[in-house]
């Protein structure tokens, strides 16, 4: 039996590319006077989303005048859902115009109309005429015959994690800017303190900085501040704190030290609101389909080093926490570490229902090529530029793969041998998330089945191919 041809509503909704032919022979349709679609949403109305005020629209036949301005303040939004639910709109579609949409966006789901929020993206495929009138009558007509994908929003508690962590991850890079300017005032001042010891935001570096700035000048004195963990001596130290003291230079010093203890102090409270609300999110179980995978007889698996806490991470135990609300560890995937994992429940949450598969979950994430399809044939292939921070940290993830003895830092340093450093790192990136999404849906534990084992298997496959190529030739592979 022939494979029935998809339609173009359903293209559009499993998130597939339309075709340059299929793009103008909808955009015809639409704007002429009977598209011939199918009516989705018959209870639809569009929404131009502005700083200041926002355009509506209706279908012609549910009011004399079908759009309306409304402002932007909180009773201006009361009256646009008002009136939307006296016009019998059910479901609105309005694009996610910076963060203006987000109170529009609960004034009408707490009226109980249901929001799209698309990407602008979708819409310029369809292009449509520029304005703000005549764009909240574009998107009410792609919304009603069902042509706009709803985009993933996670829910209210999530972002309420979401929020505070983005605000935390923000605190950490200011921190570590004025690390930084502490390091360029200590260079003025011919302090050479960060050729000898490692980091300056350290036990030592932070009692050394912090004595010149109550005023000590001497150097030996300063050198005895000295850890026993430091590998340079208190001589060496001696050395390296002898400089010129530029009142102006140890000034900014001064407010550089009293801007990073701020930001301290507020990474410490982001850390204390963090921890209450990861308290009320629930325990998550996945059922487990069997044993988890063993180890391949004959290997050893290698578990991860174990280090320290990092500096930046948060004061509580972030990893438990979080082994319980996704119901399983997904740390134990080499190159996720506990970071990645927060940044993975704060953007997503537990719950990876709206992803059909992998794949789509990866292209979510843009993760996959762009590629441009004419009659069966591939005209294009380019690279999406992406700002998810999922997808930016599990790229952060794959880059430190380059060292690991593991199953994963082969596939990794095998790409790395194909392909060029920034591809290869989107496809490490890629496959992590492939994993990520394995872990979560399925409940699986991750086994490591090392380095060897992967390389064994790469041999296997290339002799087979070896063998197929000597075939095809008319000959026989024989091993030496």
């Amino acid at each position: 039996m022939a494979k029935r041809k998809m339609s173009t509503y359903e293209r559009v909704q499993k998130g597939l590319q339309l075709s340059q032919k299929q793009r103008q022979q909808l955009r015809q349709q639409l704007h002429s006077g009977d598209p011939g679609l199918m009516i989705v949403h018959p209870d639809a109305a569009g929404i131009d989303v502005g700083s200041k005020s926002h355009f509506v629209a209706v279908p012609a036949d549910r009011d004399s005048q079908p759009v309306r301005e409304f402002g932007s303040w909180t009773a201006d939004l009361k009256r646009l859902s008002a009136w939307l639910k006296s016009r019998g709109i059910r479901t609105v579609a309005m694009q996610a115009t910076g963060v203006y949409w987000i109170a529009l966006q609960e004034v009408l789901e707490a009226e109980g109309i249901e929001v799209y929020v698309v990407n602008a993206r979708g819409t310029k495929n369809l292009p449509g005429r520029k304005s703000d009138v005549q764009e909240c009558q574009w998107l009410m007509k792609l919304h009603t015959y069902g042509l706009l994908r709803n985009s993933f929003r996670p829910p209210e508690q999530i972002r309420a994690v979401r929020t505070i962590w983005r605000l935390r991850d923000r605190l950490v890079g200011d921190a570590g800017r004025a690390i930084q300017q502490m390091q360029k005032a200590l260079i003025t001042l011919n302090l050479q303190l960060s050729n000898t010891i490692s980091d300056i935001s350290g036990v030592t570096g932070q009692a050394i900085i912090r004595a010149i700035v109550k005023g000590e000048r001497d150097p030996w004195k300063l050198a005895r501040l000295r850890d026993r963990s430091i590998r340079a001596s208190e001589e060496e130290l001696a050395h390296s704190l002898e400089g010129h003291w530029r009142e102006d230079v140890l000034f900014e010093l001064e407010q550089v030290v009293e801007c990073y203890d701020f930001y301290r102090k507020k990474i410490a409270d982001c850390d204390e609101r963090l921890q209450k609300y990861l308290a009320v999110l629930p325990t998550r179980r996945l059922p487990v389909p069997g044993e988890a995978q063993a180890a391949v007889p004959g290997e050893k698996r290698k578990s991860k080093r174990k280090q320290g806490k990092p500096k930046n991470q948060p004061g509580f135990n972030l990893k438990a926490e979080l082994e319980r609300i996704l119901g399983v560890d997904v740390t134990r995937v080499d190159g996720i570490d506990v970071t990645i994992g927060q940044v993975i429940l704060s953007e997503l949450g537990p719950e990876l229902s709206a992803f059909p598969n992998e794949h789509h979950f990866a292209s979510w994430l843009e993760l996959v090529p762009r590629r441009n399809i004419t009659g069966g044939k591939m005209i294009s292939q380019k690279a999406r530029e992406s700002k998810s921070r999922i997808a930016n940290a599990l790229r952060m993830g794959a880059e430190s793969l380059s060292h690991s003895d593991s199953y994963l830092g082969a596939r990794y340093r095998r790409l790395r041998g194909r392909m060029d450093g920034p591809s290869a790192v989107k496809a490490m990136a890629h496959y992590l998330a492939c994993l990520v999404y394995r872990l979560l849906t399925k409940g699986q534990e991750y086994v490591d089945r090392g380095a060897a084992y992967f390389e064994r298997k790469r041999s296997e496959r290339e002799i087979v191919g070896l063998k197929r190529k000597a075939a095809e030739h008319g000959m026989k592979l024989v091993p030496a």
